[in-house]
C-alpha cells in the first residue's frame, strides 16, 4: 500500500508553535490541512510535540478542546490539563509510573495539571498526593 507524502515540515512546525497560544491560526491551519491535528514536531533530540501537547503544557484549554473535537489523540498530559480525573486515575491505576511521566520538553504531568487551573484542581491534587 502506498503511503501519502509527508506533511510539509514548515506547516507542521507552524501548527505546533501556534497551538501554544493562537487558536485562530490553529483553525486556519486545520482548514488547510486537517491531518495536522495529530502531526508532531521534533524540536531536536527526540523532543516530539503535537499541537495537543503544546496546548496542554501551556494551559490552552480552548485549543486543546478544539483539537480533540477535530480528532486529536487524547493523552494523559491533555487529560491532566483538562481536569479529566477519571482518565488520569485509570492511567495511573494501569501504570503507576504514569504519574511521573514527562511530556514535551520534559515537562512533568503535575505541571500540566497545574496549567489547567481550577478545572484541573482534582487532578493536580491526585498527582501531587502520589508524590
Amino acid at each position: 500500500m502506498e503511503r501519502p507524502p509527508a506533511l510539509a515540515p514548515e506547516l507542521v512546525s507552524e501548527f505546533v508553535r501556534k497551538a501554544h497560544s493562537d487558536i485562530d491560526r490553529v483553525r486556519e491551519l486545520l482548514a488547510v490541512e486537517p491531518k495536522l491535528v495529530n502531526a508532531t514536531w521534533d524540536w531536536g533530540g527526540g523532543d516530539f510535540e503535537s499541537g495537543l501537547g503544546a496546548a496542554a503544557h501551556t494551559g490552552r484549554r480552548e485549543i486543546a478542546l478544539l483539537l480533540l473535537d477535530r480528532g486529536a489523540r487524547l493523552d494523559i498530559f491533555a487529560a491532566a490539563m483538562l481536569g479529566m480525573l477519571d482518565v488520569v486515575k485509570a492511567a495511573v491505576a494501569a501504570h503507576p509510573q504514569a504519574a511521573k511521566a514527562l511530556g514535551a520538553h520534559g515537562i512533568p504531568l503535575l505541571t500540566h495539571a497545574k496549567m489547567g487551573g481550577e478545572h484541573a484542581r482534582s487532578v493536580y491534587e491526585l498527582i501531587e498526593g502520589l508524590g
